[in-house]
């Protein structure tokens, strides 16, 4: 591949978790078909603990956005920035306020930048149903943006550490032979996106009688380890990882173990997308047209019901419309484990 005439490219994309997750499966293939340039992905410290396995020219930094607040704030940031790492391009894959003004100060200084285009009027048309035509997938356009720069990429992703041995952690238990295990991760950060809880309740209770299953179920804020309590104690075979303080790779190296993972339109789809694990993905108000469906999930493994009124949301955040949010209430348990122990066989 010709050599890039970028030597040092900031990447920006501050949040959020699962739309920082995407960004691996694009970056990690550019930064290794441009081997001559040096990428610095900036982005939150939480979300910047993911970038696992990564290529020896990818530096990730990792910042708390309230300790650059305001303009003069992230004008300084961009500065300690363009000093630090001699920045000469910018590929802004969020296109937010705070990443227009890094970028701002940039090409202030001659450095090009090349922006995320959020595809606003088809969002618009699609969730007011005045056009079916889908969003363009979140992975092609961030891939766009490289392009633009010249950066572009003929690798594509497979895996984090593909080819190489799974990470191990202390806090993943060994895996039998004949056991199957499914990741099941019933929480998203709006109601629009999450399958009620006692029907997800329902759907564990029916895989757990599998005797060669394990289950883990993912979550992390309060009222999460508090509802999954109750779905331990009333199954067999049944873990939370939400009462075990683990971090990514502790995470990774359990997805790398499992079979399927359960999910909603939330960032654990897209950690499960990282290790190449099967996703069987359940989608409310939002949809795979609305371009946040998995990296290299198949379709066809998702469960959404066709009603007139979905998709009215790009990120599930609206309240229904009709205050019982049936888009999810409507799919029955039954339908989820069919589809479950599908993809395990």
């Amino acid at each position: 591949m010709a050599k890039s005439e970028h030597t040092h490219v900031l990447v920006i994309r501050l949040s959020a978790l699962g739309d920082v997750a995407m960004t691996i499966p694009v970056l990690y293939p550019v930064c290794r078909d441009n081997p001559d340039t040096q990428f610095i992905m900036l982005t939150k410290k939480w979300p910047a603990s993911m970038f696992h396995d990564r290529p020896d020219n990818l530096t990730v930094v990792g910042i708390e956005t309230k300790e650059h607040k305001g303009l003069l704030g992230l004008m300084k940031l961009a500065g300690k920035l363009r000093r630090e790492y001699d920045i000469d391009a910018v590929a802004d894959l969020h296109n937010v306020l705070r990443s227009r003004i890094i970028s701002l100060f940039m090409k202030l200084h001659g450095v090009p930048v090349a922006r995320l285009d959020k595809e606003r009027s088809r969002r618009k048309a699609l969730i007011k149903h005045h056009s079916q035509e889908p969003v363009t997938p979140t992975i092609d356009r961030y891939r766009n943006v490289f392009e633009q720069l010249g950066l572009k990429s003929e690798s594509r992703f497979t895996r984090l550490f593909d080819g190489k041995s799974l990470p191990e952690s202390p806090l993943v238990p060994a895996k039998d032979p004949g056991q199957r295990w499914i990741a099941v991760s019933p929480f998203s950060a709006h109601d629009g996106k999450v399958y009620p809880i006692e029907l997800m309740e329902q759907v564990v209770h029916l895989l757990s009688q599998h005797e060669n299953y394990r289950i883990f179920l993912m979550g992390g804020g309060k009222a999460e380890k508090i509802a999954l309590r109750k779905i331990v104690r009333s199954n067999k075979r049944v873990i939370s990882m939400a009462e075990i303080k683990h971090g990514f790779l502790d995470e990774y190296a359990l997805l790398g173990q499992c079979d399927v993972m359960l999910t909603m339109d939330s960032a654990n789809m897209h950690l499960a997308s990282l290790m190449g694990l099967k996703s069987v993905t359940i989608w409310g108000a939002t949809a795979p047209c609305c371009g946040f469906q998995g990296y290299g999930q198949d379709g066809s493994h998702d469960i959404q019901l066709d009603m007139p009124c979905r998709p009215c949301s790009i990120y599930g955040e609206r309240d229904c419309r009709y205050d019982d949010y049936r888009c999810l209430a409507g799919i029955k348990p039954e339908v989820i484990v069919k589809r479950v122990e599908d993809v395990v066989k």
